[in-house]
């Protein structure tokens, strides 16, 4: 397909009404970090019920988008308020520290709208910033299971000549779909014929696409983290946006990264909220401590003291990194947007170290009582084993030893 076709021959329609005509519209800065702030003041208190009965946030999801929260890296020249990476980590931490589920739904959806900013047409961009405006969600059905390695797309991409000029078809299986069974537009990865990588915007609803919530992970239990199938869908050529931000250096994998990274440190923020309340609350101190409060027990400050060190670290790195991404041009040479993934690689080691950590010394620290299951604080390690998952910080610890000895930049995909 020519890119003439592709920008001029098929532009974007509204495809429905819209559904959602109450959504905000976040002007700045500031009023994100307050919108943010009133969200997870909401959506806290029924975390751990959520958790326990994995009861799926659609009321919390609506609220989330309507508040305008899921805008806020439309460009300025588009209507949004186009937030710095500070403040955008700094509202997914705030929200992953009240819930990590509903935080780790948009992350693909933010992810998505970096790419239309990358490789989107000028019609594309006016269409789908707008929908954004407008509190439109978008999902994601990138990753497969089977395949060699997570960068392996079997999805397919065919024209189809039956159907007219600019016509394609969709087949294929996702896994790990977080946020498509909230979502009006589900973002697909597909190679066409020549192999070519592509995303293909797909209205959910569309004949032959089908959302399945299969996820039975252990943790991150009410992100809808399923299955996505796609039999013989029908997409025209305005729905599909090239995949090139990853041909040349831009700040794509550090910016999916560093929102992972956020969600991480809310989750051990939360961890470590959760275990001071229980010690000094409910927990009794060690018998040989000579002691009468467990927030006084030696030993027991010690280790506070260790995590509450380690968790500031965590966070220094984290802003750390944001102001490293605010400071580096979008698209930028090989050596801004390497140094970018550094700076974010330093992050996400450790908020994933603090916060798997954080959620096993709770129970130590906490003691036998905080196992019960009525408290639910077992979620805060489920949680941060599985969101931890998504990449491996040993290779991220490779990456830095290998710059900092021999000079190599890191590698650049959606990982790093």
């Amino acid at each position: 397909m020519s890119q003439d076709s592709h920008d001029n021959h098929h532009r974007p329609r509204r495809a429905r009404a819209f559904t959602r005509p109450d959504a905000q519209v976040i002007r700045d800065d500031a009023e994100a970090l307050e919108a943010a702030a009133a969200f997870a003041a909401a959506i806290a208190p029924g975390a751990a019920a959520r958790d326990r009965d994995r009861l799926l946030p659609h009321a919390e999801v609506d609220a989330f988008s309507q508040s305008g929260l899921w805008a806020l890296t439309v460009p300025r020249s588009h209507g949004g308020a186009d937030v710095s990476h500070a403040t955008l980590v700094e509202v997914f931490r705030r929200i992953a520290q009240a819930d990590p589920s509903i935080a780790q739904i948009p992350q693909n959806h933010y992810s998505v709208v970096c790419a239309l900013r990358l490789d989107g047409s000028p019609a594309q961009q006016d269409f789908f910033f707008a929908e954004l405006l407008r509190g439109a969600r978008l999902g994601n059905a990138v990753s497969e299971i089977g395949t060699r390695h997570v960068r392996e797309t079997r999805t397919r991409l065919v024209a189809d000549a039956a159907a007219g000029e600019g016509a394609f078809r969709l087949d294929g299986r996702k896994a790990f779909s977080t946020g498509a069974l909230f979502a009006d537009w589900i973002p697909v990865s597909a190679r066409d014929a020549q192999d070519k990588p592509w995303l293909a915007m797909v209205e959910r609803g569309a004949p032959g696409l089908a959302v399945i919530d299969d996820w039975s992970g252990f943790g991150q239990r009410t992100t809808a983290s399923g299955s996505v199938t796609l039999a013989q869908v029908a997409v025209q050529a305005w729905q599909l946006v090239p995949s090139t931000r990853f041909a040349r250096p831009t700040l794509a994998g550090p910016f999916s990264q560093i929102l992972q990274a956020a969600i991480d440190g809310g989750i051990a923020h939360a961890a470590l909220e959760d275990m001071r309340h229980f010690v000094t609350t409910r927990a009794r101190p060690w018998i040989d401590s000579g002691v009468d409060l467990a927030s006084a027990d030696p030993l027991t400050l010690s280790e506070v003291g260790r995590l509450r060190v380690q968790l500031r670290a965590a966070d220094a790195l984290l802003e750390r990194a944001a102001r490293a991404l605010d400071d580096t041009p979008a698209v930028s040479t090989p050596e801004q947007a390497g140094e970018a993934s550094l700076a974010v690689a330093e992050a996400k080691i450790l908020t994933t170290e603090v916060a798997l950590q954080a959620a096993s010394k709770l129970f130590e620290l906490a003691g036998a009582q905080s196992t019960v299951a009525e408290h639910g604080l077992d979620r805060h390690w489920r949680n941060a084993r599985t969101h931890t998952l998504h990449d491996p910080v040993r290779w991220k610890y490779h990456a830095l030893g290998d710059h900092f000895l021999n000079g190599k930049l890191p590698p650049h995909h959606l990982w790093f």
